[in-house]
């Protein structure tokens, strides 16, 4: 069976939003660069972050020269707002109006730094207004981690369950939703990948100890 190379969103966004994500199929996304095959795909060469797990946002319209930051928003049609991923949870964002959009990498000290929270405040649109879209992470089954990171996630009800011990399962979509609520997301759809157990389609970082890497891309039309 042939592998499909992007898989795009499934949820009810505004026209002029455009986003995807590429799989396992379409290659090592940090090879991408200037590539052919993404040149085909986006209007303007993604703005590539340099990802560091914390929760700074960056505005992809204007970024600095070093990217240092773990999300970006953007308001001008084709610039391209881009996170790299094989495990982490990519969270793309866009308003209901289509003048906004953010991509944020949510890995679990991302998730405890607050990027979720961060991102949707800096694309300073009422919060009610806005829809998520949770891209392939690793899955609630697979999860399995430690004292540290159990205690950063306490106050997220569901979203821990023991494994052995000293050692509990995590679901990264359980706490994203949780955090988007939060921060007043109420729309929120896709979740329910494993890039741990899809071997076919998705890169895993904790499966393969490598460090190949998938995208998950978002723009305006």
């Amino acid at each position: 069976m042939e592998i499909a190379a992007l898989l795009r969103p499934e949820w009810p966004a505004h026209p002029r939003v455009q986003a995807l994500v590429t799989t396992r199929a379409a290659g090592d996304a940090r090879t991408f660069g200037e590539s052919d095959f993404l040149k085909r795909l986006v209007p303007r060469p993604p703005v590539w972050l340099r990802q560091v797990h914390g929760a700074r946002v960056i505005d992809a319209d204007a970024p600095p020269a070093l990217a240092e930051a773990d999300a970006a928003v953007a308001r001008r049609a084709g610039t391209v707002c881009a996170v790299r991923m094989a495990d982490c949870l990519p969270v793309l964002l866009a308003d209901a109006e289509g003048s906004v959009v953010g991509a944020a990498h949510a890995g679990w000290r991302g998730l405890a730094a607050g990027v979720i929270e961060a991102t949707v405040a800096a694309m300073k649109a009422p919060p009610e207004r806005l829809i998520a879209w949770l891209g392939p992470a690793i899955g609630p089954q697979s999860y399995e981690v430690g004292e540290d990171v159990r205690a950063a996630f306490a106050d997220c009800e569901g979203a821990l369950r023991a494994a052995r011990p000293g050692h509990w399962l995590l679901d990264l979509y359980a706490v994203a939703r949780q955090r988007l609520g939060r921060a007043g997301v109420l729309a929120v759809h896709g979740g329910g990948f494993c890039t741990y157990r899809d071997r076919e389609r998705f890169f895993s970082y904790r499966r393969d100890r490598s460090a190949e890497r998938m995208a998950a891309l978002i723009w305006l039309a």
